[in-house]
């Protein structure tokens, strides 16, 4: 397979994108390559597909470029576009079954967004105002 994979993938504010193509198993995030990429917590985070994949990661180079959201949420959307990105490459339904047993946000997008804050609320969702009857 010669040809280039485009896929996105969310969570909560933030967006990634990425290109897989045939390569060396070189993968970069923002143009930083991934082994040198900081925190350590999501680097782990965004290499556990890679290392689920095995051999076949080895195979391909993936350009990830996330914007939008906070560290951890760019570090989840990374996670789910290389996923599946994978599967996508590899047409193999072992790959897809192995991620989904693995975790499920690998390949299903988490939903879940902040709730808007409420009037006279103290600026949250849910907290309400304290009532003293004494």
């Amino acid at each position: 397979m010669n040809k280039l994979i485009h896929t996105s993938g969310k969570r909560k504010r933030a967006i990634a994108r990425a290109t897989l193509y045939p390569g060396t198993g070189i993968v970069t995030v923002n143009g930083i390559a991934l082994n040198v990429y900081q925190p350590a917590m999501y680097r782990m985070k965004i290499q556990e597909p890679l290392l689920l994949a095995g051999d076949l990661a080895q195979t391909v180079d993936i350009r990830v470029n996330v914007f939008g959201g906070g560290i951890s949420s760019q570090a989840d959307a990374s996670r789910l576009v290389i996923a599946k990105a994978l599967v996508q490459h590899t047409k193999d339904k072992k790959l897809r079954q192995q991620f989904l047993s693995y975790d499920r946000q690998l390949l299903v997008a988490d939903v879940r967004r902040k709730e808007p804050a409420k009037p006279n609320r103290h600026s949250q969702a849910r907290a309400k105002v304290q009532k003293s009857y004494r």
